[in-house]
């Protein structure tokens, strides 16, 4: 058994295009030997926001801190602390904080993704 805490966990920043003042702590990983999903926090700082992207894996996300946007598409959508969002693969999404404090989110992810053809690699921050 792992147990960990997000203070005690160093947080790495978020360097993907289109990132701006995200932090995220990898929970648990394939490092962990968790052979199927990662959990990861993010925390997004005020008029941060995460990148507007794809990818072909689902995500599970529960809303830790704070108040922030959902972005379906193009449709916003206000989420705050204890709302729970599913995404489905290849969904157009991003998070962005429109409060004055942190907006935090957990997010669990699987470890890997099938890159086509039966060929699987990492998931990014797995």
């Amino acid at each position: 058994m792992l147990i960990r805490k997000p203070s005690e966990t160093p947080a790495k920043p978020m360097t993907m295009p289109g990132a701006d003042r995200v932090q995220m702590r990898l929970m648990v990983g394939r490092d962990d030997g968790a052979p199927n999903f990662a959990m990861r926090v993010f925390d997004v700082e005020p008029d941060g926001q995460t990148p507007h992207h794809q990818h072909n894996y689902e995500h599970e996300i529960m809303i830790l801190d704070g108040t922030g946007v959902a972005m379906c598409g193009d449709t916003p959508h206000e989420v705050t602390a204890g709302d729970v969002i599913y995404v489905p693969a290849n969904e157009l999404h991003q998070f962005r904080n429109t409060g004055d404090e942190t907006f935090r989110f957990m997010c669990i992810v699987p470890t890997q993704f099938d890159c086509g053809d039966g060929a699987c690699s990492p998931t990014p921050g797995s």
